[in-house]
């Protein structure tokens, strides 16, 4: 019968850290939601932290006010915004100003940069798309330049 002593046996301290350096920790979960690949898990999965940022900048933007449990005032509130559409310099003044206000109430972190409005009509005179283009910094993390893209249907 042999003895065996537990320090011989396994990985050394230095391998366990190369391991925990080199494998991928997600930071959350990707939207819209898909199944994940390759042994994700059960949904896809966001490992590149500038991508988890945008990801959480798009859904509070597109997030109105009422429709987070336990934070009513979480979101832009842009929907409300379509309905009232009378000419693109009220809307774009009113859109900043919540936008504005959401970032830094949410996501202070993030120093918004550039805002740009595009209006499309082609399809029917009666309806709009919108289309809303943020330009943004995260200096804490030295992220520059990135943008950002939602689409709002106007009534």
């Amino acid at each position: 019968m042999a003895v065996y002593s537990f320090k011989s046996v396994g990985k050394t301290r230095q391998q366990s850290l190369q391991e925990l350096q080199t494998s991928k920790i997600p930071y959350g979960i990707k939207t819209p939601m898909e199944f994940g690949a390759n042994g994700e898990g059960i949904f896809a999965m966001n490992y590149d932290i500038e991508d988890q940022l945008s990801d959480n900048l798009r859904n509070l933007l597109l997030t109105n006010w009422g429709e987070r449990v336990n934070q009513y005032y979480f979101g832009a509130n842009l929907r409300p915004l379509t309905t009232e559409f009378t000419s693109q310099e009220d809307f774009d003044n009113l859109a900043i100003e919540r936008i504005r206000a959401a970032v830094g109430q949410w996501m202070p972190f993030i120093s918004l940069t550039t805002f740009e409005s595009i209006i499309d009509r082609t399809e029917n005179k009666n309806t709009a798309v919108i289309k809303i283009n943020i330009n943004y910094r995260v200096p804490v993390l030295e992220v520059a330049d990135r943008a950002i893209q939602i689409v709002l249907y106007a009534i």
